[in-house]
């Protein structure tokens, strides 16, 4: 029997759920910035009401730890410590940009992805994929930069790019800032489909990767700029 995955993110502007109960996924998400600290926990409890269980039956917990949004990946962050130390769950932690980039390589098929959030200030979070047919083989950490400075056909050449190889792309930040970004690497001209991240493909990506899981007083946002600090909670 497969294990209970229960994954949730709200580091960006979609608030996102997913329950997954054998081979059953069961979801709620939506795009509602201002309201993630009121939509999370209902969506929570809608998908194990519907899957008929309890918390308490969720084996492992999901979390998207951002980059993104800075009140959205501490909303989702918090709710995801005071739902593991409630029922002693183990954290596996994914970032945004790696799940909207599976879930880009899932809708169509390039040899590179580059996954991008819009990061506000003029900048975006990025990183680089490539997709050897069977997973996503990724390389340097989250980053972020100005898209008039980030030259991407250079970076990803560091990573073994040829130029005839196709490239994808996915998320807001490729919609801000499409001139700028487009004009260093020839992308293919459809969208790979996949603006935000959702906690579906989070499940997907942790199931992939196996990454180890982390105790609730270990968890901390991915926010990628250094300005912020993240406060844990109280007493922990």
């Amino acid at each position: 029997m497969k294990p209970t995955l229960l994954a949730i993110d709200t580091s960006t502007e979609n608030c996102s759920v997913a329950l997954q109960v054998d081979n059953t996924v069961i979801s709620r998400e939506m795009e509602s910035p201002r309201e993630h600290s009121q939509r999370l926990l209902p969506f929570v409890q809608a998908v194990l009401e519907e899957a008929d269980i309890k918390l308490s039956d969720v084996d492992r917990l999901i979390v998207g730890i951002g980059p993104g949004s800075f009140t959205g990946v501490r909303i989702g962050v918090s709710i995801a410590q005071g739902l593991a130390f409630g029922a002693e769950l183990p954290v596996q932690c994914v970032s945004s940009l790696d799940a909207m980039a599976l879930e880009g390589a899932q809708n169509k098929t390039t040899d590179w992805i580059i996954s991008a959030i819009d990061a506000r200030m003029g900048e975006v979070y990025w990183r680089a994929y490539k997709n050897d047919g069977e997973r996503l083989v990724t390389f340097a950490p989250a980053q972020v930069a100005k898209p008039e400075h980030l030259n991407l056909s250079e970076q990803l050449s560091e990573y073994g790019y040829l130029t005839t190889e196709s490239v994808g792309f996915v998320g807001t930040g490729w919609e801000t800032y499409a001139e700028q970004l487009k004009a260093t690497v020839p992308v293919d001209p459809q969208s790979l489909a996949c603006r935000l991240p959702t906690a579906a493909a989070m499940l997907r990506w942790a199931q992939q990767q196996n990454e180890a899981a982390v105790a609730a007083d270990e968890l901390e946002p991915l926010y990628v700029r250094n300005e912020v600090t993240w406060k844990k909670l109280p007493g922990r």
